[in-house]
């Protein structure tokens, strides 16, 4: 048995808050530039190149990517032969929250209750936390910071097998149409199949983490992924929303077993600044 002390909990989440803040994935960073060589509108280049210099900016001097530092959303794999020692596990990362959100002074932007309370809570918590259990000695922390403008744009459709291929790719495409400019692209497009409904939107929020350039490993899935891509490409919507070649970087998949009489399918868009961090403990 493994045992990892509370406080070094607390201090890995801190850091990853801010790397998740400041520095923008090397994959992401990789896609605006090979969007920008291929971008046909002027506009939309100007926008791709301010936004690279905005990520350099960033980078260098420590700040925040975007103004909207985002709800903190967590995945942990936590291994079986693993414990903390002084506390639970879910107090030591919303102490983290806390202490990395307050240290690198990100906005806080979660309010206590959705309808009747909208009162800030003051320190970007609660986290939405999601365990995973798995073998072995480690815990593994992967930080998703989501901003609202994209979060807002979610969706989920629970579709009938018989409208198959071509009900997913007219909801999907149909959801970034409908989102336009809101959730800031070029967007990293998530997609979520099968499983049940909130299991579907969980898929399509754990597809944003996948590299930018490896393709799902199941060929008829990565074939789908590019002909969306394609699809999405070609709506026109552009960076920012002002028209150009350029509306998503990249479109993934993650699909689970379903229902013989479903087929779920959920929509998570992410906006440029595509955010992640892990720490492996």
């Amino acid at each position: 048995m493994k045992t990892i002390p509370f406080i070094s909990v607390v201090n890995a989440v801190s850091e990853l808050c801010l790397q998740a803040a400041f520095y923008l994935p090397a994959d992401v960073v990789q896609g605006l530039k090979r969007a920008l060589e291929t971008e046909s509108s002027a506009r939309a280049r100007g926008i791709l190149e301010k936004l690279l210099a905005n990520a350099a900016v960033a980078r260098e001097q420590k700040l925040a990517l975007c103004q909207d530092c985002g709800t903190a959303i967590f995945f942990v794999e936590l291994g079986a032969q693993v414990r903390v020692a002084d506390g639970l596990l879910a107090e030591a990362i919303n102490a983290g929250v806390r202490q990395g959100y307050e240290k690198g002074y990100l906005r806080k932007s979660i309010v206590a209750d959705p309808l009747y309370n909208r009162c800030n809570t003051g320190d970007n918590t609660p986290a939405v936390i999601h365990f995973l259990p798995v073998a072995g000695e480690a815990l593994t922390i992967t930080l998703v910071p989501k901003g609202g403008g994209s979060e807002n744009m979610s969706g989920l459709r629970m579709l009938t097998p018989s409208q198959g291929e071509q009900g997913v790719i007219d909801f999907v495409v149909g959801a970034v149409e409908r989102a336009g400019g809101k959730p800031c692209p070029p967007l990293i497009v998530g997609v979520g199949l099968g499983g049940t409904a909130e299991q579907a939107m969980l898929l399509a929020k754990k597809a944003l983490l996948r590299p930018l350039a490896q393709p799902h490993p199941q060929k008829e899935y990565a074939a789908l992924e590019n002909a969306l891509f394609a699809r999405v490409n070609a709506t026109g919507i552009g960076p920012q929303g002002l028209g150009g070649d350029t509306t998503a970087l990249a479109v993934k998949i993650e699909r689970a077993p379903c229902h013989i009489a479903s087929l779920p399918v959920a929509v998570n868009l992410s906006c440029h600044a595509t955010r992640h961090a892990t720490v492996v403990l």
